[in-house]
């Protein structure tokens, strides 16, 4: 065969296969899924992520006509369920619904993290922001931010505060706080978010950021006290509760919020990730979800992967500077 013949023909092979992969992406977004998905949930059953992945998940299940399974896998603060999906096939059948700690700030915590969530992870979808109460046992006499920072002042050594995990925005207002008021104070990490409310009151631990969604029952039984929210707004579902920050806590600790977000393992299939991204979008606009979203105290976002991508990058320094002035820094 001559040469020319021969160099020919493999450039129209390598040109018919290009045709073929542009192709074949839309029926690969068609044909997914073809079996059900997992979505994994680092943290305990019963907490914010949870409730939040299971509203979501039903609606998922309904809209692409396979079963969604919420598989929670808690501990390490968000590390072992993360991990798991990090590691799994990139097929689109194995997703995690997350906070910002095991999906940004783990990374800047723990200096031999098994994952690196912007190498092994694709950013699906940032499903909305994760306002905060602090709340605390009912022996604290204080009912205000700034009275909250001069009570564990003067009670250095003495405080305890919770958290859903090392990294997750609990832990890191708290050693902000504990920090600033030169106040010592002791921190607790939980598998999640419900058995952290229950030592908070037990009297186990004194302190703690907590959803609405755990926090107003309690708030609203005498059993917990609302001190403040965190970010720029009040809560819809506590509306007079004022913001820390109003309160005059101005500190960029207190104004942050964390989020919570879907994500995939790396190299999942462009096609497949819009597909879970256009129908995170459709189920978060129906009436229904966002009712129970906002009942729970989250706040929806219109998002898509570029605009994850963008606002990951724009908060990644952020959080960096808030982890590194505690000096948080994990084996």
């Amino acid at each position: 065969m001559p040469i020319q013949d021969f160099t020919r023909r493999r450039c129209l092979a390598a040109a018919a296969s290009a045709i073929a992969l542009c192709a074949g992406a839309p029926a690969l977004a068609q044909t997914y899924p073809a079996k059900p998905i997992k979505m994994v949930v680092p943290f305990a059953a019963g907490g914010g992520t949870d409730v939040l992945a299971r509203v979501i998940g039903e609606k998922l299940a309904a809209s692409m006509g396979q079963p969604v399974v919420i598989d929670n896998k808690p501990g390490a603060a968000g590390i072992i369920g993360t991990d798991a999906v990090a590691k799994a096939a990139p097929d689109g059948y194995t997703i995690v619904l997350s906070i910002s700690n095991s999906l940004l700030t783990n990374q800047f915590l723990y200096e031999k993290l098994p994952y690196n969530p912007e190498r092994d992870l694709t950013m699906v979808y940032q499903v909305a922001m994760g306002p905060l109460v602090l709340v605390v046992h009912p022996s604290v006499s204080a009912s205000t931010g700034p009275e909250m920072l001069k009570y564990v002042a003067a009670n250095k050594g003495k405080i305890a505060y919770g958290s859903y995990g090392v990294g997750a925005y609990p832990h890191l207002a708290g050693a902000h706080m504990s920090a600033t008021q030169n106040a010592d104070m002791n921190h607790v990490a939980y598998k999640g978010e419900a058995p952290m409310i229950a030592d908070l009151i037990g009297g186990q631990i004194q302190m703690a950021y907590a959803s609405s969604l755990q926090a107003k029952p309690q708030i609203e039984a005498g059993k917990l006290k609302a001190i403040g929210v965190t970010g720029e707004r009040r809560l819809s579902s506590l509306p007079n509760v004022p913001t820390l920050a109003e309160q005059g806590l101005k500190d960029e600790a207190y104004r942050l919020t964390g989020w919570l977000a879907v994500a995939v393992p790396a190299k999942t299939p462009e096609p497949i990730v819009k597909r879970l991204a256009d129908e995170i979008r459709k189920a978060t606009q129906q009436p229904d979800v966002q009712q129970k979203v906002a009942a729970m105290g989250f706040e929806l976002k219109d998002s898509s992967p570029e605009a994850f991508a963008a606002a990951y990058k724009k908060e990644r320094p952020v959080w960096e500077k808030l982890i590194k002035q505690p000096g948080a820094k994990l084996e």
